[in-house]
């Protein structure tokens, strides 16, 4: 798959879609209570893309059964909203949405705590660190600078805070398809990585385990956990290269 570099046409729509998300993420955000269902967030998160002239990007996709993901405490990604599935008090709930709009893509994500959990509690730190190591990376993300720039940045604000990065999923290109080249790990691969370009588009996310960075997928093809159910944080942003500083696209989410 090609690296695709977007043009200024492009560049607008995208920062449009993720303005979108952004709206999205922090109306669900405020919505996280004790008691809320997974499906009443997915069900709110269709109805304010489509209302704003977009379409939930994840529904469809790949046979992906709802608009929005939202992974609760030891669940990384992906996980499938359902009535069934109800918050409780002190969970972490990790919401990842991305939408359509006018062919072009946004996708970010966010975690956050319902309930009330003690200031100094081992949640509040995977969650702060998740979020550190996010804008780690994306202080990288500069032309001339490599993809690997990134994962180190995100796999050393992790490791050096002795949490574990997710390194069977990773962060994307997007643009006018939802997944596109280069892949973007939270850790340092071996080798020689894709070296950004201006007009680039990166989807930056780094998925943070307390325990073990081995992660399963349970036999709804879907949900992804920790191994060995430890807890996990996910933090995501659309992020454009340029000359110079990085545009995050989805910068309206309050994290």
């Amino acid at each position: 798959m090609a690296v695709t570099i977007k043009t200024g046409n492009e560049i607008a729509l995208m920062r449009r879609a993720n303005e979108i998300v952004a709206e999205t993420l922090n109306l669900l955000a405020s919505k996280v209570a004790v008691g809320v269902s997974t499906k009443e967030l997915d069900a709110l998160a269709e109805e304010w893309a489509k209302k704003n002239g977009a379409l939930p990007a994840f529904k469809g996709y790949r046979g992906y059964p709802a608009s929005l993901c939202v992974s609760i405490n030891e669940q990384v990604v992906h996980g499938i909203p359902s009535k069934k599935v109800v918050i409780r008090d002190g969970d972490i709930v990790s919401i990842d949405f991305g939408v359509n709009f006018r062919g072009f893509f946004g996708d970010a994500a966010l975690s956050v705590l319902a309930g009330k959990v003690a200031a100094d509690s081992a949640k509040v730190k995977l969650l702060t660190v998740t979020r550190d190591a996010l804008f780690a990376g994306i202080e990288q993300a500069r032309g001339g600078n490599r993809v690997s720039d990134i994962s180190e940045a995100v796999q050393a604000v992790v490791e050096s805070n002795r949490l574990h990065v997710v390194k069977q999923f990773v962060g994307h290109g997007i643009g006018a398809s939802l997944h596109e080249a280069p892949e973007v790990p939270n850790y340092k691969r071996p080798g020689r990585s894709q070296r950004l370009l201006p007009g680039m588009v990166l989807a930056i996310e780094p998925m943070v385990n307390v325990g073990t960075s081995e992660v399963e997928v349970l036999k709804d093809g879907w949900t992804v956990v920790t191994a060995d159910r430890s807890l996990s944080a996910h933090f995501e942003h659309s992020v454009l290269i340029t000359d110079g500083e990085p545009e995050v696209l989805s910068s309206a989410i309050v994290m």
